[in-house]
């Protein structure tokens, strides 16, 4: 598939290139983004370098379409629709991001996500997009349920990282779900 740049009100969404390898590696190094994701810890330039080569070919295979956020120049964050797949009753993807330290607190994740899930829903006629996390990551929860997904529950032991198994909860998002959010036990 060919790689899609988005535009949002502040925000541009384009497929991370060789030149932000820099900007990733320092970013990576933020604890927090360690702590909720999958990323490697410690994180290295080759790390990053790896990383952009993989987004190329995820594109190229239609199994994952990832952008960097940036306002203007500077890159605030990643976001993407991974692992999708197609079955008899529709496509399913599942949405991940990831926020710089100096990009938090501004609703850049909220706004790139509702740009990459009318997207997905529009040209991957997606018919759900999952959201999943590790127990106690309340940020990003709050953007899940901001987009108007559907807390879903919480399983035991049920995601894998770097670190090990963690507790998960997980939502969901179907294409024709009204999007006002809703209460979420977990908030």
């Amino acid at each position: 598939m060919e790689k899609v740049t988005l535009e949002t009100d502040r925000l541009t969404l384009s497929a991370p290139t060789a030149d932000d390898v820099d900007a990733i590696t320092t970013a990576c190094q933020d604890p927090e983004i360690a702590k909720w994701t999958t990323v490697p810890s410690p994180y290295s330039r080759a790390d990053g370098e790896d990383f952009v080569r993989r987004v190329d070919q995820w594109w190229a295979d239609r199994a994952e379409t990832v952008w960097a956020m940036r306002v203007g120049d500077d890159l605030v964050g990643m976001i993407g629709l991974h692992d999708i797949t197609s079955h008899h009753s529709g496509d399913h993807a599942e949405i991940g991001f990831w926020v710089t330290a100096e990009g938090r607190g501004h609703g850049y994740v909220v706004e790139a996500a509702k740009a990459v899930i009318d997207w997905g829903f529009r040209q991957l006629s997606l018919v759900r997009i999952s959201w999943r996390a590790v127990a106690g990551n309340v940020p990003s929860a709050r953007t899940a349920r901001a987009l108007g997904f559907r807390y879903e529950g919480f399983q035991r032991r049920a995601l894998t990282s770097p670190r090990g198994r963690d507790d998960g909860w997980f939502g969901g998002l179907l294409r024709d779900d009204d999007r006002t959010p809703v209460e979420w036990p977990v908030l």
